[in-house]
């Protein structure tokens, strides 16, 4: 055998495995990452702290996930905590199982077992409120809601439908149905 006999059985051999190889993977379908236009983008396992005017925190928010949606420019978000200082610079907290920001950012609807918890230390008496869902404005520093709520604070429990919050004036008012229960603290 000669080596032109070798190089172009070897050649041969090349040829034909790389068409055969061409041809298996003509027969898969192409895997292609198509962008739907639905999300902006996606944050997970993030914190975030917004300022205000002053360049002072006027809210922090964590959460495991945070989705953009490009045709409304709508954010949802999972499981959120969102802490807000209040004039000594001690944090409320407010948690929920789902929020949604509009694209302005004045408006925040939460889902889903909404608690809000006062400052452990300072001056608030420790407080807190339950309920399924509840409408927060941040700029006007309201919030209100027109289901069930539950507020306790040391020596009372209050629930009743229907619920406001102005944290600017510090006032929250029932709006029907409302019960009070007062226990006296022993001192």
């Amino acid at each position: 055998m000669n080596n032109r006999s070798i190089i172009g059985g070897i050649l041969l051999v090349v040829v034909l495995l790389s068409g055969w190889a061409l041809l298996r993977e003509r027969q898969k379908p192409l895997e292609v990452t198509v962008d739907d236009g639905t999300t902006d983008y996606v944050l997970h396992d993030f914190q975030i702290v917004a300022l205000d005017d002053q360049g002072k925190e006027s809210t922090t928010l964590r959460a495991p996930k945070l989705e953009r949606t490009r045709a409304d420019q709508t954010v949802a978000i999972a499981t959120p905590v969102f802490e807000m200082p209040d004039d000594q610079g001690q944090h409320w907290t407010l948690r929920a199982d789902t929020g949604w920001l509009s694209p302005k950012g004045d408006e925040l609807k939460l889902q889903g077992n909404v608690s809000g918890d006062s400052p452990t230390t300072g001056n608030t008496p420790p407080t807190t409120f339950r309920t399924t869902h509840l409408d927060v404005f941040p700029k006007d520093k309201k919030a209100r809601t027109d289901a069930r709520v539950t507020m306790t604070r040391p020596g009372m429990e209050q629930a009743g439908t229907g619920f406001e919050v102005d944290s600017a004036a510090n006032t929250y008012r029932f709006l029907s149905s409302v019960k009070s229960r007062y226990t006296p603290t022993a001192r």
